[in-house]
């Protein structure tokens, strides 16, 4: 698998992050949903990257930065048709790496509270992320959790 920096530009990738957006309007409130679509995936903030198996997109993650030792992990997204063959824990790995390289102290991430995010929470956790309270500008939600690790 290769992962790599994306601008974004790409039909597949558009295409990954409209199935993301539709799967939260699915499983979240339209108050509750914190995903990111591409005008606000290419803020300045923001680091954006693809996987690839060959010439299929495999999926996708990014890392914003909160501040200078803070990050937090945005748009975590398999392509269905790669699910259960360690997308999401090779791209996971590749932000930790980065959020590390990069001088952060915290790395954070918000998800849904709901039973569709299980495996979600249950790979965060795998890596050490501990529930938190929110952070940054987020407020206490009954549909969101909050998990952090310290880097």
């Amino acid at each position: 698998m290769e992962i790599k920096l994306d601008d974004l530009s790409g039909r597949e990738v558009a295409e990954l992050i409209r199935e993301h957006l539709q799967s939260m309007a699915l499983h979240s409130p339209p108050e509750s949903i914190h995903a990111l679509g591409l005008e606000s995936l290419r803020q300045p903030d923001i680091t954006f990257w693809s996987a690839w198996e060959g010439d299929e997109l495999a999926g996708c993650g990014a890392l914003k930065e909160l501040d200078e030792q803070h990050g937090e992990i945005k748009s975590m997204r398999t392509s269905s048709s790669h699910l259960r063959r360690g997308v999401a824990k090779r791209v996971l790995q590749y932000i930790i790496e980065e959020a590390r390289r990069r001088g952060y102290r915290r790395l954070s991430l918000e998800t849904g509270s709901m039973v569709a995010f299980e495996p979600a929470r249950r790979l965060y956790a795998s890596f050490g992320f501990a529930y938190c309270d929110p952070f940054s500008d987020y407020v206490e939600d009954s549909n969101s959790v909050f998990m952090t690790i310290e880097l």
